[in-house]
């Protein structure tokens, strides 16, 4: 694999940053042994120092601290703009500001012990950290501020992963609960010894003269601004030549040779998606070069994986990466908005993920020769109350709409939540469909010559949820086989003059009985072998089953 310097310099971020997470973790996992006793946390530690406190432990640690802060000032530096994202500069900025907070904390404790050899007990730090409130807050703010900045870096580099969605909400408990947990720890440990100075030993076993303590701060302190205040110093320096920048609407912009296309984009306010925060790990920000890609950079390792991953045409490039030399003409592949299912589904969905569902394909029979009988706008009023009918039945039931297509609509379950509620919540959604559409011919009898008669298809499976389409036509839309055999079951529920056709494997996902059910081997048209499929002359009468099965739920829970 050839050399990439940019790829290197990446990977030493990460690391460094997991490694020092790491250390972050067990630390509060040692605070949380306070809610026990002292002497819980003084085991806790004496097990932590056989990593932290070695040769190995600290020339790793402050190995990995020093990295960390100079890829990140690298970083700093490189970025040609400083307009991004809400949660990408909270992340800069609480990791420039976390080294000051620690400074005191940090020389009083481990500087302290490699200088003299000396190492505090918690019988002796606590009573003088509880001491004063501002102890208490600088504590508490540095705990707040280390623990916002990992998870915040963590989720930038996991979000996009296909296990991302099911690992999130253990993820997020942890998040939220060991911090918490690790402050209260703490306090309940301070709060369980005398408000008394700390012991002889803490001033009589050689331990280092707080003047030399002091100076070592104020020297880190000075240290930290001025390596700050120097990168800043050089983004601003002057860069040699600008380049132009045009886009697809007419827009055209100038900015410094250097800047790569998404900075570029975001600079001047334009929406350019990137999952990932412009760190190359996914290709939601590529962009095809219309004109002037001839003589630009070529793409380093990282990007040329993954452009041949996604396997992009020669003229495609990632914007996150692409800095160019000259003018060009760009036009973003991912558009910067999205319309359709975007309320419940995240950005990185947006750029395209595979999530297991379940689809609703509703469709009113006959409708072309009942609008041939109608003038246009009865027709129009009658089809909008028709779709405000399936649409309110779809939402109560916890689905979204998708998409109408001509008179039938495309209904999806699961984007927030698991394939199992899925399913029974489409289940219900088909029941409420049913008993609106009645109420809504007993409205419509004296204009209707014969009731609205709908026919249904339902499957859940794994299906691809991303935006596609092109231009102001593109939207969040779900493709795949799974929404193909819901299609298709949809006009089998019309074969059999019923409402609903459903795939067994979805109602027994929904928890129902079905053993009493007459099923059917259907043969679906682009998919190998046969899917079991109940037909369900109507839908209402799937009503007990789904109130039985809730109740076998909710005693399982409370078992």
């Amino acid at each position: 694999m050839p050399f990439d310097p940019t790829l290197i310099r990446k990977r030493l971020h990460l690391w460094s940053g997991l490694f020092l997470g790491f250390f972050v973790l067990t630390h509060l996992l040692n605070h949380t042994l306070g809610l026990i006793s002292v002497d819980a946390m003084e085991w806790g530690r004496a097990l932590f120092n056989l990593i932290w406190r070695t040769v190995p432990g600290t020339i790793a640690l402050y190995g990995a601290l020093m990295v960390h802060f100079v890829m990140a000032l690298e970083s700093l530096y490189r970025r040609q703009t400083l307009r991004m994202p809400v949660k990408e500069a909270a992340k800069i900025i609480l990791g420039l500001t976390l080294p000051f907070l620690l400074i005191t904390h940090v020389t009083g404790t481990r500087i302290d012990w490699m200088l003299s050899g000396y190492s505090a007990s918690y019988y002796d730090i606590l009573p003088t950290l509880w001491s004063r409130w501002g102890n208490i807050t600088s504590q508490t703010l540095a705990l707040i501020v280390a623990w916002l900045h990992g998870c915040l870096g963590i989720w930038f580099w996991i979000r996009g992963r296909d296990w991302y969605p099911r690992a999130v909400f253990p993820l997020f408990t942890l998040a939220l609960l060991l911090p918490l947990l690790a402050w209260l720890g703490f306090a309940i440990a301070a709060r369980s010894l005398p408000p008394s100075s700390p012991s002889v030993a803490w001033f009589m076993k050689g331990r280092t003269d707080p003047a030399l303590l002091a100076e070592i701060r104020e020297g880190l302190r000075l240290f930290l601004a001025l390596a700050i205040g120097a990168v800043l110093v050089a983004r601003a320096w002057p860069v040699n030549g600008r380049i132009r920048i045009r886009y697809p609407d007419g827009r055209s912009i100038s900015v410094a040779r250097g800047f790569s296309l998404l900075e570029a984009s975001r600079s001047a306010g334009i929406p350019h998606v990137a999952v990932c925060g412009g760190r190359g790990r996914c290709s939601t920000c590529r962009v095809r070069i219309t004109d002037g890609l001839d003589g630009q950079p070529p793409p380093e390792a990282g990007e040329r994986a993954t452009l041949a991953r996604i396997k992009a045409p020669a003229d495609v490039r990632l914007g996150c990466q692409m800095r160019p030399n000259h003018d060009l003409s760009i036009a973003p592949v991912l558009a910067g908005e999205a319309v359709g299912i975007r309320q419940q589904t995240t950005e990185e969905e947006a750029a395209g993920r595979e999530r297991p569902i379940a689809v609703l394909f509703c469709d009113l029979r006959d409708f072309t020769r009942m609008s041939q009988q109608q003038l246009p706008f009865d027709t129009v009023f009658l089809l909008n109350r028709y779709f405000e009918t399936i649409g309110e039945a779809v939402e109560s039931a916890g689905g979204v709409i998708d998409k109408f297509i001509g008179d039938g609509v495309l209904a999806i379950f699961g984007l927030a939540s698991d394939i199992e509620q899925a399913c029974s919540e489409a289940l219900v959604a088909t029941t409420r469909i049913a008993r609106r559409v009645e109420v809504l011919n007993q409205t419509f009898t004296t204009e209707l010559d014969r009731p609205l008669r709908i026919a249904m298809g339902m499957h859940a499976g794994t299906a691809i949820i991303g935006q596609i389409g092109y231009g102001r036509a593109s939207s969040l839309t779900a493709v795949g086989d799974t929404i193909n055999a819901a299609s298709r079951l949809e006009g089998f529920a019309k074969e059999y003059d019923a409402q609903l056709a459903v795939s067994a494997e979805t109602v027994r996902l929904a928890g129902l009985a079905i053993q009493d059910w007459p099923s059917y081997d259907i043969a679906i048209r682009g998919r190998s072998g046969t899917l079991e499929t109940l037909i369900i002359e109507k839908a209402s009468d799937l009503e007990p089953l789904i109130v039985a099965a809730r109740r076998r739920a909710a005693h399982r829970e409370t078992a």
